[in-house]
């Protein structure tokens, strides 16, 4: 079992950010990643996601991206390239891939087990996101629907769906993504969502983003499950819902109460045909190689200082709750590397640190 000081598990947005931080401050990172390549969830983005659909993609820390970037390429061809040549030009070793199976504490250290090997670690940052753990909710009858039923985890396009009849489940950015592209290409779609999507007609300047994640970051504080982006901030009219508003696909009817073979049903009695169901529900966060920590409150939730975990100091969750954002990834990404720094250094127990930065330890 190899010692290291620091281990990023995860090399999208946060994972890189932190990286790229711990460096500044003298520290050497192992970045474990379980992706074939750079990109993070963006490697997995439908190939209709183009650039000039996509709505706050941020520069990483330190290296801004090419200016020049076609918003007709997949956003899941350039943010990798992107990522990529971050990576190099940052410096950052990412080992993939490599799954991450569990971590647990021994002695001083948190020990990451993966199918790669083992590592014993004085911090770990956990980047791991969402994308990974696609959120299907329940509903009566699911089991007998006769069609096709897939999450937006799993959507390549509006071609698939030509001719058919779908319903869209979900009231974000990814149920504006699938409704705006299949019109004109179903022979019916339908909007379906559990609460009235609220609308926002501002700019969500500084102020209000500021609010916003103060709003989620008080959950976390609070031991409660992160509450979705959308579910604060509202949905904002960019190109991809102005056009889905432009012809007319967004009408939003209320959540059914159950699912029959050949479609959906209403408490009211009203049925609607449907070849496919696309839920557009969103993710959880991916933190199941946490559980040998017990990190879970009696809210559910994970009891989060901003970025360092109650439970487990040597611990950082970035990309969880208030740093789940694209903007949020990054400010989340310097303030773990700032804990890791204190930690390591000892400034929080007022002792020295025996370690120097960024030097790999024999094995015990």
């Amino acid at each position: 079992m190899e010692q290291v000081e620091v281990v990023v598990i995860g090399a999208g947005q946060a994972g890189l950010s932190s990286a790229y931080h711990l460096r500044r401050f003298g520290f050497e990172p192992l970045v474990l990643d379980a992706g074939d390549g750079p990109g993070g969830a963006w490697r997995h983005r439908s190939p209709s996601l183009t650039m000039d659909k996509v709505h706050g993609i941020f520069d990483l820390p330190g290296i801004r991206r090419p200016d020049a970037a076609d918003g007709t390429r997949p956003a899941a061809e350039v943010v990798p390239e992107y990522y990529a040549d971050y990576e190099r030009r940052a410096g950052l070793a990412v080992v993939r891939p490599v799954a991450v199976s569990a971590v647990r504490g021994e002695g001083t250290r948190l020990v990451v087990t993966s199918d790669a090997g083992e590592w014993a670690a004085r911090a770990v940052v956990n980047a791991t996101g969402t994308w990974t753990r696609p959120y299907w909710p329940y509903y009566p009858g699911a089991g007998e629907f006769a069609g096709r039923q897939l999450h937006y985890a799993a959507y390549q396009g509006p071609a698939e769906f030509a001719g058919r009849r779908v319903i869209v489940v979900g009231g974000g950015a990814s149920a504006m993504h699938v409704l705006s592209e299949i019109g004109g290409v179903a022979a019916a779609r339908t909007w379906v969502t559990r609460r009235p999507p609220v609308w926002r007609d501002d700019d969500f300047d500084e102020d209000a983003r500021r609010e916003a994640v103060a709003l989620v970051e008080e959950r976390v504080r609070q031991g409660l499950p992160p509450q979705s982006v959308v579910g604060v901030t509202g949905l904002s009219h960019t190109p991809v819902v102005r056009r889905a508003l432009a012809d007319g696909t967004l009408r939003r009817e209320p959540m059914f109460a159950r699912i029959t073979e050949h479609g959906v049903r209403w408490a009211d009695g009203r049925e609607t045909a449907a070849d496919v169901i696309v839920w557009a529900t969103g993710f959880r966060s991916a933190l199941d190689h946490l559980a040998p920590l017990r990190l879970r409150e009696p809210g559910g939730g994970i009891k989060v200082d901003g970025t360092r975990v109650a439970r487990e100091p040597r611990l950082q969750l970035v990309g969880y709750g208030p740093s789940a954002s694209t903007v949020g990834a990054n400010r989340a990404g310097r303030a773990a590397a700032v804990n890791v720094r204190d930690l390591l250094r000892g400034t929080r127990a007022g002792g020295g640190d025996p370690l120097s930065p960024g030097v790999a330890q024999p094995a015990a």
